[in-house]
């Protein structure tokens, strides 16, 4: 897969911003960034973590926030990232998400481009990425997620 789908530039910008060069590491990149869900990395080390953090304010012109599921004010921060397209990074994710956090993680956007987060309507930029990482060993999942 790596050598199909791999940019060389793109993989030399991650390794500056502290992701591994072993292969797994390129090719989880190429995952994280390739797909068309949104990524929840198991990250014991803090690896991703850190790569994200770093990778993330040179990569977002809007920026990056990074929150916690304990953060009371969690959809308030994710409704501005994705109004103004910022990158999320939820960190210590635990073994249950928020159902709050559905739209987002399914890409419920409607034909106007909105997303609606329980009564609010909103509008949804393009360059929005959410990221979560949990340091959890081995979690279990639902499938759903």
């Amino acid at each position: 897969m790596k050598k199909l789908l791999e940019d060389p530039v793109t993989t030399k910008m991650w390794n500056a911003a502290s992701l591994p060069n072993d292969d797994l590491s390129i090719e989880n990149g190429i995952i994280m960034f390739g797909s068309r869900r949104w990524p929840l990395m198991i990250d014991p080390q803090n690896q991703a973590n850190k790569f994200i953090k770093i990778f993330g304010r040179d990569a977002s012109e809007a920026g990056l926030d990074v929150l916690k599921m304990s953060e009371g004010n969690l959809l308030k921060q994710l409704e501005l990232g994705i109004r103004f397209g910022k990158w999320v990074l939820i960190e210590n994710v635990g073994e249950e998400l928020d159902p709050a956090l559905e739209p987002i993680l399914l890409k419920q956007i409607d034909k106007a481009g909105n997303l609606r987060i329980g009564e609010q309507l909103i509008p949804y930029s393009k360059d929005f990425k959410f990221l979560m990482t949990t340091t959890l060993p081995n979690p279990h999942y639902a499938p759903e997620t």
